[in-house]
């Protein structure tokens, strides 16, 4: 008879190949059975009757601030968010006080993460002038997800703009490189035309479509040349979608949860809370994103989280923070769609599991296989919740999508064998572990 730690018994699993009814046995944190394990034996089985039980979901995008504001958010702090919200792992942004550019740095965070992610943690490495030399050895560092280059300015002080330096960068490695793709000088050319302030929905203007699109036909010139992978990180605009159609061969395509639930009609509702980069945009861009989920041009979905405090989003624009909370959120947003017809739970499964894994090398994640992890985000795609900010898990303490009603809840998360959370309730001890990428 089949011994395991855990099975999830009689779920509705997402597979590779389709859904199955099927029970899922777990041995030493990896996946070593599916199908029918009824006459098996586990020191825990969960009843899954009624429930999906997905691959752990990725946000490959978030922004943890630590070091940084702990006011605002910390690995502790976020991590517990994404697992509440049904995220088994984050790829954590390098623009944070100090920046994440070194050897030294790097090895901090690593050393600092262990007994305080609630999740599994990928890092990124942030792309500078002064570090291009050491890039390559950087991005070969265990737990790196990639390289993070700002080619237009955003949060923090990173940024490369000029393609002399991007090129540098480019022949610096051989991994796919994430972009904030902006174009740097067309920002700083029209920002004195704005600096005297005005309605929160000016940012979309200032920040306009040629700005990403002049930015991202710059980059991927150059990643065409130089045979460097490249991956877009939350494309925003119609005309860049439809671009980078014609550069599969070297491009990879991040939309945000932002881009695809929200346009330019937020800014009348929810003023700074509405403020990011690169901006929420016109209904014809959001149009576009779903298109390009449904065509396959994203590979990739994710929130893009980046907490600020109440009073540097209340602030007059031009001032107003750019960012929004969004990891906790993501899953429950992405279930919805999915109840309302816009993808198939099967795409959804492609995009924020399957889709990460391959786009950052991420091993032994991102599916229900045998040998894999054994990570799972179990849902229950009937349950109807709205999304309340007193349970948003960061300090900051806000979302920009409180009082949606959503149809379909992560009810439990489970990393490597180990339920985190069940029902709301967090379990046990931090013990989130570094991601492993090839």
């Amino acid at each position: 008879m089949s011994s395991f730690d855990l099975i999830l018994r009689g779920g509705t699993c997402v597979l590779p190949w389709g859904e199955a009814q099927a029970d899922v046995g777990v041995r030493a944190g990896r996946i070593a059975a599916l199908g029918d394990l009824r006459t098996a034996e586990a020191a825990e089985v969960i009843d899954c009757a009624g429930l999906h039980v997905l691959p752990g979901l990725i946000d490959p995008h978030v922004h943890l601030r630590d070091p940084g504001d702990p006011a605002v958010e910390t690995i502790p702090t976020g991590t517990r968010a994404a697992v509440l919200g049904g995220i088994t792992a984050v790829f954590d942004m390098p623009n944070t006080i100090p920046s994440i550019t070194s050897q030294a740095a790097l090895e901090n965070k690593r050393a600092y993460v262990k007994g305080k992610a609630w999740c599994d943690i990928g890092f990124y490495v942030g792309a500078a002038k002064s570090n291009i030399g050491e890039l390559a050895a950087l991005e070969a560092e265990p737990d790196v997800c990639a390289i993070k280059v700002f080619a237009g300015s955003s949060t923090g002080d990173l940024l490369v703009e000029d393609d002399a330096s991007l090129e540098r960068v480019m022949r610096s490695g051989r991994r796919r490189i994430c972009y904030h793709s902006e174009d740097e000088y067309r920002l700083q050319e029209r920002k004195p035309i704005y600096a005297a302030g005005g309605p929160h929905r000016l940012h979309a203007e200032w920040r306009d479509v040629e700005c990403a699109f002049l930015g991202t036909r710059r980059l991927m010139a150059l990643a065409r040349e130089t045979g460097r992978p490249a991956h877009i990180l939350h494309v925003s605009t119609a005309e860049e979608l439809d671009y980078l159609k014609e550069f599969r061969d070297v491009g990879t395509v991040e939309v945000l949860i932002n881009h695809l639930s929200q346009n330019d009609e937020a800014y009348d509702r929810l003023g700074g809370y509405a403020v990011m980069n690169p901006p929420i945009r016109a209904a014809r861009h959001q149009e576009a994103a779903w298109a390009a989920v449904r065509d396959g041009t994203v590979d990739c979905i994710g929130s893009d989280h980046a907490p600020h405090s109440r009073a540097a989003k209340e602030r007059p624009w031009p001032a107003t923070a750019a960012g929004l909370t969004g990891v906790q959120t993501l899953v429950p947003l992405m279930l919805d769609h999915v109840n309302a017809g816009r993808l198939s739970l099967a795409r959804l499964v492609d995009l924020m599991a399957a889709g990460p894994a391959r786009v950052y090398g991420a091993v032994c994640k991102g599916r229900l296989a045998a040998g894999y992890d054994a990570d799972f985000t179990v849902v229950d795609m009937k349950r109807q919740r709205t999304i309340e900010e007193s349970w948003i898990a960061s300090p900051c303490g806000w979302t920009p999508f409180a009082g949606q009603r959503c149809t379909g809840w992560p009810v439990m998360t489970v990393i490597r064998g180990r339920a985190v959370m069940r029902e709301d309730e967090v379990l046990g001890t931090p013990e989130g572990q570094p991601v492993r990428f090839r």
